[in-house]
């Protein structure tokens, strides 16, 4: 079980329950006249995890930039924290950006420190803070070692601790999960729950659908600057049927009229949407028809299948490559 020390405990958030933390209405960003960002609205809940998932150059780096106050919107509106300018709560923000960047003669907790001292945070109690944060994490051996003399995952790790060094009520991560091996990924997502358990509100950009699925309550997919779905991932997924793997020892038979149209067989198996009628007629015709049913699986649509569905085969191909080329 993660148990959060008081060197971490966080402020929980005074917001009504249902209140959004990150509010955007139709946020616009052009570049040389051309549209990054083409109508972006979002509403992130207090208190969730919240992703955006896309591609590379889907505009998701652009949108967060513009939800922090990093960059101004060629039009539009957002509200962070129940402020319309951005930048007013920038001391309740923590925000890892894409591009890493650490002073690399700085020790890991100097670093964490600094960190934390640019959000507000006396440096005495963020060095206090830091030692504590790695003694935790098992990195005792890491406190006064110059970044400079950590591989790339280890100084992505003091990075994020300094993120996260000055408790803050909201977590914005921009591709945070890039870089970091399978054991450091698991790490991460550990951390981001239990931030989100003690009542931070996480945002977070992705292009690994396997993130998204396992840690967002709400999602927003993003192709070509656009939102091509905002809302539950339950809701997303909602827009595809269950899938049934049926196998049966009969290749034909009265049962095959209750099978839809499109159902692709490979011998004895096949698999095809589940009907509207749902199972149960399903499974009566089968048993009646003589099908002689061996196995009969339902199967709910994972996040990837609706991404396809919802943004579109071409925006799925460049969501692959994206993942290809870290």
């Amino acid at each position: 079980m993660n148990v959060i020390s008081p060197a971490i405990s966080l402020p929980l958030s005074t917001a009504p329950l249902g209140t959004a933390a990150i509010e955007a209405d139709d946020l616009v960003k052009e570049f040389d006249g051309k549209r990054a960002v083409d109508g972006v609205s979002l509403r992130v809940p207090t208190g969730s995890i919240y992703g955006i998932l896309g591609p590379n150059g889907a505009g998701k780096t652009t949108t967060l930039r513009m939800l922090l106050g990093i960059i101004d919107p060629s039009s539009g509106s957002r509200r962070l924290l129940g402020h319309d300018r951005p930048l007013e709560a920038a001391r309740e923000v923590g925000y890892l950006p894409e591009e890493r960047g650490l002073y690399p003669a700085m020790t890991a907790k100097e670093a964490i420190a600094f960190m934390g001292a640019l959000r507000g945070l006396p440096l005495k109690e963020g060095r206090r803070r830091a030692e504590a944060m790695l003694t935790e994490r098992g990195l005792a051996d890491w406190i006064k070692r110059p970044i400079r003399t950590l591989s790339k995952g280890m100084a992505q790790n003091v990075q994020l601790l300094g993120t996260l060094v000055h408790n803050p009520r909201l977590i914005v991560l921009d591709e945070p999960f890039s870089g970091l091996d399978a054991i450091n990924q698991e790490k991460l997502e550990a951390q981001i729950r239990e931030r989100a358990a003690a009542g931070a509100t996480v945002l977070f950009s992705t292009h690994v659908i396997a993130h998204a699925e396992r840690l967002c309550e709400r999602i927003a997919i993003i192709a070509g600057g656009k939102v091509a779905f905002e809302g539950a991932v339950d809701e997303a997924r909602g827009k595809l049927r269950p899938v049934v793997r049926l196998t049966t020892r009969a290749v034909d038979g009265p049962w095959r009229s209750a099978l839809p149209a499109d159902a692709r067989q490979d011998g004895h198996r096949w698999t095809f949407p589940l009907p509207d009628g749902g199972p149960e007629p399903l499974l009566r015709a089968l048993l009646d028809g003589g099908a002689g049913v061996e196995t009969l699986s339902i199967e709910r649509p994972g996040l990837h299948d609706a991404f396809v569905a919802i943004a579109g085969e071409a925006a799925a191909r460049d969501l692959a490559l994206s993942g290809a080329a870290q």
